[in-house]
């Protein structure tokens, strides 16, 4: 049972006083560090290339139907509901980090064509292309006749 509880090492010189860490110490425990933890945000990485952005976004254990894309003013918002399961076995857990309810980030981009934006979500992975414009050429030299 002892390698379950989490627990940290204090080193007086690096850190001060115990007493001017208490408070600091109590809120940044590994038992209260979940509480403290932004639960909203999913894991995103984003590539660009000469043509387009991509975004890839960790949402593991959320369904397909609660995935929601937008794009609007600029902004690229995913959002995502995860559905708590129901377990009826009454087990006693020692530790639950699974967190359930909704997500939502946002990016901005632009230049974009918002038409032709695509996403595709697969294994856990939402990967949503998004097209840049088109860019006109660099004009061209014209002859003087």
């Amino acid at each position: 049972m002892y390698g379950l509880i989490p627990f940290k090492t204090n080193n007086l010189q690096e850190r001060g006083s115990t007493f001017d860490n208490l408070f600091s110490d109590f809120f940044n425990d590994d038992f209260i560090a979940p509480l403290n933890k932004e639960i909203s945000k999913f894991n995103t990485d984003i590539k660009e290339n000469e043509n387009e952005y991509v975004v890839i976004a960790e949402l593991s254990g959320v369904k397909k139907e609660d995935i929601n894309v937008e794009f609007k003013n600029d902004q690229l918002v995913i959002s995502a509901k995860r559905q708590e399961c129901k377990d009826e076995s009454k087990e006693d857990y020692i530790r639950k980090e699974r967190c359930y309810g909704e997500f939502q980030r946002s990016f901005r981009f632009v230049d974009v064509d918002n038409k032709n934006i695509s996403a595709k979500f697969e294994n856990g992975e939402l990967k949503v292309t998004v097209p840049k414009k088109i860019k006109e050429k660099e004009a061209s030299k014209i002859s003087i006749q």
